[in-house]
């Protein structure tokens, strides 16, 4: 009987230890709930819950989005909340936080007192040196609810470059109209003052010629390039033969480069056709051949080749072929830094040479637009004092039905520009 009064006690006792141990945890539970519901925003007195606000207030996240600007949302303690793929990549936002400390400043100050800020700044482009232009941008700052500001960021480094190019167009397109414009008033001039000297007149003449015949290019070249400066493909192409074009080139450079000794070859495979614009293909390879006459020197070879290659090894494309035209010459060579820039309107490597020959500046980007309206590219290789390659790959045409003929195999003129030293 003490046995069993003394087992009775026992379990008496373990249960009013469990007892007292589960109360204890259910208080204090009940305590660390009420702490969290107290925390929350909008929660009301006595009701406990643990569900947090959004970060973001609902639907700004799909606005966000779909802007074309980059977007930032910065939280209280200036961590980075929401940012979209476009501010990393132009390094805004590196490790969570916002990386350019002026737009930090502007966040701080708009969150202190609500005002919308707008500025224009220039930042380091991500993973360049310090050398390189910066990145131009349009920076809007506005508050996002009471805790959370907006960042927009609008990149406007290429709209300041085509404003640029523009004004350099404008800039010099009247300087270059103006040269020929007062040579011919002042030549006109000196004929009037020389009527009595027959001989005088018919050199003054001559030059009035030559200054009309340099006026009336400028012209028709500004034409052209406003006709191909779009980059749009062409409406209503045709077959337009290389061998034809080719020929075009060469008998427009013929007097030139028979006045310094400098023989034009072709070679390569005849026969080829390409699709599109007969002039604008004509004065594209006329202007690649007109500039390899004149920045040659005296008794040397400027060649033309033509070949067939496949898309996709020259352009990363879906197989197709396309028509490669090269124009080697032998001359000047152009530096690495005049090779940026010389498809630019009116860019010279050799100002004195060009305005020498009666260049206009603008041969070159004629051939980029052309080659980019006829879905193709032109590039070029060159070594100062050995010479210039350029070669414009465009897509291949279908030769008539009444011309098909199988494609002449003719001798290279010069070693293709890998094989020179």
């Amino acid at each position: 009987m003490d046995v069993n009064v003394a087992l009775a006690a026992a379990c008496a006792i373990a249960g009013l230890g469990v007892g007292l141990t589960a109360a204890i945890a259910f208080r204090w539970s009940e305590r660390e709930q009420a702490r969290a519901g107290s925390g929350t925003k909008g929660s009301k007195p006595g009701v406990h819950t643990l569900t947090q606000e959004p970060p973001l207030p609902p639907g700004v996240d799909t606005v966000l989005s779909v802007l074309r600007s980059c977007a930032i949302v910065l939280g209280e303690g200036d961590e980075v909340v929401k940012a979209s793929s476009a501010a990393y990549a132009m390094g805004l936002v590196r490790g969570g936080a916002m990386a350019v400390e002026q737009m930090l400043s502007l966040a701080r100050a708009t969150r202190r007192d609500g005002e919308i800020r707008q500025v224009e700044l220039e930042v380091p482009r991500p993973g360049a040196a310090r050398a390189t232009d910066p990145l131009a941008v349009s920076v809007r700052v506005a508050p996002l609810g009471s805790r959370l500001v907006l960042v927009l960021v609008e990149d406007l480094t290429e709209r300041r470059r085509i404003e640029a190019v523009r004004r350099d167009f404008v800039a010099n397109v009247s300087h270059e109209l103006k040269t020929p414009v007062g040579a011919l008033s002042l030549l006109s001039e000196a004929v009037a003052d020389a009527s009595d000297d027959p001989e005088a007149v018919q050199r003054f003449a001559g030059r009035m010629q030559i200054e009309a015949t340099r006026l009336a290019s400028l012209v028709q070249e500004i034409i052209d390039l406003s006709r191909v400066q779009d980059d749009q493909l062409m409406v209503d192409p045709e077959p337009v033969p290389v061998d034809t074009l080719i020929a075009e080139a060469i008998d427009r450079c013929r007097q030139p480069a028979a006045a310094k000794q400098i023989h034009i070859a072709a070679g390569g495979i005849g026969g080829l056709y390409l699709h599109g614009n007969r002039g604008q293909l004509a004065a594209a390879l006329g202007n690649l051949v007109e500039n390899a006459v004149n920045y040659s020197p005296p008794r040397t070879r400027v060649a033309i080749a033509t070949r067939r290659i496949s898309s996709a090894a020259a352009l990363g494309e879906a197989d197709g072929e396309l028509i490669e035209i090269s124009v080697t010459d032998q001359g000047i060579g152009i530096s690495e830094k005049d090779r940026e820039r010389i498809f630019e309107r009116f860019y010279r490597v050799d100002p004195a040479r060009s305005r020498a020959t009666g260049g206009t500046g603008l041969g070159l980007s004629i051939v980029k637009h052309v080659a980019a309206s006829h879905g193709g590219t032109v590039s070029v290789w060159s070594v100062e004092g050995q010479g210039s390659t350029f070669t414009v790959r465009l897509p291949a045409g279908q030769a008539p039905a009444a011309s098909q003929q199988s494609p002449t195999i003719l001798p290279n003129p010069l070693p293709a520009p890998e094989a020179r030293s």
